[in-house]
């Protein structure tokens, strides 16, 4: 695998679309997972990109896709300037190396039938990282340190006798221990309890800012991509809503989704009481709309307040508002403001 030239991407996607279903014997149109997606995630400064979106946004279809659990149905994923569907054995070896994973639930990324110490050697088998025995142990230590854990405290057990921070932990110290570029991160912290998500995001942090690993941060939590997010990505039913800075976009969103995904959080005022109805259109007719060729429009149409005859026709690119921050929203095209 070559060198990443000045000014190449890492990692860039390159209008990436997933469809599942569909095809010559259905009669339904194809369920559009992920659709055009592009982004360009350069190796230097490390940074966390924040992926959000509620369940079925396209968050983990796009993690599989960055991963190679699965190939796009159109569009490319090009790692270092090289096609990750196209790589040889010796490439997709480095590729494993250089991009790896953190998983939602802590329970069942282990087998339950080894101690913890097989997770680190399975990885030792796989890859070249040490000499001898005493290396791999040094290797190994070292990364449980990263993590603030001990190894003659956790290898000998089992999965079972961790707790599921520490187990969580675990897997991000087998991550590190590859010395990647970047880690995929697919809801990391939702089955934690609050405590220890805020250790875990603090691990990330420190391996940003220490070790210069870059984060795809996947997440439907708002706040914790406040924390610790540099740049942010809103998924709607599997189209990029909103895109800029995360600060900038939390503060002070612009797309009719993303208003209403910000102002959706409770305030925590016992004086106010919470309105739990919540009215919204059948699923399915707002996921095919957008699944149906170039006639589709806004798949946001049936919820937004400000749509117009436009959004019927088709899907809003991206349009910039101010610098490094866009919308896929026709208000911020001049000629069709209300």
């Amino acid at each position: 695998m070559t060198e990443t030239a000045r000014g190449e991407p890492l990692l860039q996607i390159k209008d990436a679309t997933m469809e599942f279903g569909g095809g010559f014997l259905s009669s339904q149109p194809p369920l559009v997972a992920l659709d055009s997606f592009s982004l360009d995630l350069h190796e230097s400064p490390a940074q966390i990109t924040t992926i959000a979106g509620e369940s079925g946004s396209g968050k983990t279809t796009l993690a599989n896709l960055v991963l190679g659990f699965i190939a796009p149905t159109r569009g490319q994923i090009l790692y270092k300037g090289a096609d990750v569907s196209q790589l040889d054995r010796k490439q997709r070896l480095t590729y494993r190396q250089e991009v790896q994973a953190i998983f939602q639930d802590p329970y069942e990324v282990f087998n339950p039938f080894f101690r913890i110490q097989h997770t680190f050697n399975l990885v030792m088998r796989h890859f070249p990282l040490a000499r001898d025995k005493a290396e791999r142990r040094e290797l190994i230590e070292e990364a449980l340190n990263v993590v603030g854990l001990r190894g003659d405290e956790i290898l000998e057990k089992y999965p079972h006798q961790l707790s599921g921070g520490q187990r969580q932990r675990i897997m991000v110290a087998r991550a590190y221990l590859l010395r990647p570029r970047l880690i995929v991160a697919d809801e990391p912290v939702s089955a934690v309890d609050a405590s220890l998500r805020a250790m875990i995001l603090d691990i990330m942090l420190r391996l940003r800012d220490e070790h210069g690993i870059s984060f795809l941060y996947i997440t439907h939590d708002l706040s914790t991509a406040y924390q610790i997010g540099d740049n942010m990505i809103v998924l709607f039913q599997g189209i990029t809503a909103e895109t800029g800075d995360t600060g900038r976009i939390i503060e002070n969103p612009q797309h009719p989704y993303v208003q209403e995904l910000i102002n959706s959080i409770p305030v925590p005022d016992p004086k106010i009481k919470w309105d739990t109805n919540i009215r919204l259109p059948a699923e399915e007719t707002m996921r095919t709309q957008g699944a149906e060729g170039t006639a589709s429009g806004c798949r946001f149409y049936q919820r937004c307040p400000h749509r117009m005859d436009i959004c019927l026709e088709k899907q809003p690119p991206l349009i910039p508002v101010e610098s490094d921050h866009a919308v896929a929203c026709y208000l911020y095209d001049d000629g069709n403001e209300e």
